[in-house]
């Protein structure tokens, strides 16, 4: 599996403090399809992880972070001209905030070029989500050229929606994000994204636009995810596991990489959607992005 996209140094204040009066920080790695990398390889997939990033120290601290959880950083590009991007975290009683210093980094300055040196002939799937055609023009037109380079190369394409309101507005992102999820041959959507993004107001109205072509996965946060299969048929519905929540991020990666999981382990619908909620109830219950998985990988996709 090869995975797409900006990975960034995360630096989160000790103890919960809020960023305007801490005097400790600690440093971590956080990216979209970095996450799902790394899940998907504490499942037992051999996984890589490609993109660019500075040849600074922060670059190293994100390859480093992203190698230890087993995943092949061996395609990402070193930058020399270009800084690894950078946010932080502002935790507060009202919810965390984040504020991202990735403008100008070396992932994005991704272009279509880039792909000319990724293993695309041998990965079976390809992971991409919508964070990465926000970061600039040509991370866009690289976001379109992996798909179509992927599908004529054989590989399967997934597609987390992911849209971040803080890198481009609903009347920008619109239009590309469905473009990408036409592309797909799976789609994850959260239900209040879509209904923020395009306007529809439910799971059927989501399928109805993004079209029969694709495996649509529709997120109800807390409340259960729907899984359409393509080219119509019965719609299939899980409920979410309840959950104690330590911190509320990493969530939509994790269940994605469960989902993707055990679809290419030949499960059922109902059980890639039962093994994506458990993925999400363990991310939800630890610190950070991603914590090592493993131990629910002798649990079976159904687990």
């Amino acid at each position: 599996m090869l995975c797409v996209g900006e990975a960034m140094v995360l630096v989160a204040p000790a103890r919960g403090e809020r960023l305007a009066t801490a005097r400790g920080a600690a440093l971590g790695v956080a990216g979209a399809e970095s996450t799902v990398a790394q899940y998907l390889s504490d499942l037992g997939h051999r996984t890589a992880w490609a993109s660019r990033v500075g040849t600074d120290p922060l670059g190293e601290q994100v390859l480093d972070a992203i190698a230890r959880s087993g995943v092949d950083v061996g395609h990402v590009e070193r930058d020399p001209s270009a800084p690894t991007g950078v946010y932080f975290k502002d935790p507060s009683p009202e919810g965390t905030r984040v504020h991202y210093y990735r403008t100008g980094s070396a992932a994005s300055r991704m272009t279509p070029a880039y792909l000319d040196r990724l293993p695309l002939s041998t990965a079976r799937l390809v992971h991409l989500s919508g964070v990465t055609p926000a970061l600039s023009d040509g991370c866009a037109a690289t976001s379109t050229a992996l798909f179509e380079r992927a599908r004529a190369a054989g590989a399967s394409c997934s597609f987390d929606v992911n849209y971040r309101a803080a890198l481009w507005s609903t009347r920008q992102a619109a239009g590309p994000l469905l473009a990408l999820a036409r592309q797909a041959d799976v789609v994850f959507v959260g239900l209040d994204e879509a209904r923020h993004v395009w306007g529809t107001g439910t799971a059927e109205q989501v399928r109805d636009l993004v079209g029969p072509g694709v495996r649509l996965v529709v997120k109800d946060a807390d409340i259960g995810a729907t899984h359409f299969p393509p080219g119509g048929g019965p719609a299939v519905f899980v409920p979410a596991n309840p959950v104690e929540v330590v911190e509320p991020v990493g969530a939509g990666d994790a269940f994605a990489a469960g989902y993707l999981s055990a679809w290419l382990r030949g499960a059922e619908p109902a059980d890639r959607l039962r093994f994506g909620h458990r993925l999400a109830a363990f991310a939800l219950g630890v610190v950070g992005d991603h914590a090592d998985a493993s131990v629910l990988r002798t649990t079976g996709a159904a687990g």
